[in-house]
């Protein structure tokens, strides 16, 4: 077809993550450009996404796409192969509307339940274990959230999956437990051990030194 597809995009990002993942399952060939997105952000970056600055943008025949759920979706209905996206429209509201929620309000929470202390934490660690649970209830003995195979709310949650639990080894903190989570944490490993995401992920030595020292400077350049 001749399309030109650039991704620009960070290592330690689970967002840029989530696109690499979609484009990879859909057999999407692409340009990998990485960004230093702490010291130096490229030109193209800021051209590109000039309203958040952040990665990931993917670059579709000179247009910019930008923001991890929007990329998604736009991955989804360009190649139409190996839907991401449930067919059955309830299913798939159903499915943004978790993705929004673990962005907007999940990961904040675990984030705050990690990287504060006293009060402030223990008002995090409560809010998160509420939205966890509701989480864990929609998996409602399924393998993935998307059924036998992993769809947008697994790739949206990959976050979780797998960055969540180095953060947290990092702070010194437990959120997510076997015993409070046994399904989200069944989901976690059956995701990892998923080849697409497998070799998708960070190196967890790397990943774990980086958060000890970066993890609130990830925060903010990333979406």
């Amino acid at each position: 077809m001749g399309e030109e597809l650039k991704l620009l995009s960070a290592w330690v990002s689970p967002f840029s993550r989530r696109v690499e993942i979609a484009l990879k399952l859909k057999g999407v060939e692409y340009e990998y450009s990485e960004e230093d997105i702490f010291h130096n952000k490229s030109a193209s970056l800021l051209k590109y996404n000039p309203v958040h600055k952040k990665v990931p943008v993917l670059i579709h025949n000179g247009k910019p796409i930008a923001e991890s759920q929007v990329i998604l979706e736009y991955i989804d209905e360009t190649w139409k192969d190996n839907p991401i996206l449930p067919r059955d429209p309830y299913e798939r509201a159903m499915a943004r509307f978790w993705a929004k929620v673990l962005d907007e309000k999940c990961l904040p929470a675990i984030w705050k339940s990690c990287m504060s202390s006293g009060p402030e934490r223990e008002k995090a660690h409560e809010e998160a274990h509420e939205l966890l649970s509701t989480l864990e209830g929609e998996l409602k003995g399924k393998k993935f959230f998307g059924g036998e195979n992993i769809g947008f709310l697994d790739i949206a949650a990959v976050i979780l999956g797998y960055w969540v639990g180095v953060l947290e080894e990092a702070a010194g903190v437990d959120v997510v437990t076997e015993d409070k989570f046994p399904a989200l944490c069944r989901w976690a490993e059956d995701l990892r051990n998923c080849p697409v995401v497998k070799e998708n992920l960070p190196p967890k030595d790397r990943l774990l030194a980086f958060l000890k020292t970066h993890s609130e400077m990830l925060n903010s350049h990333q979406k």
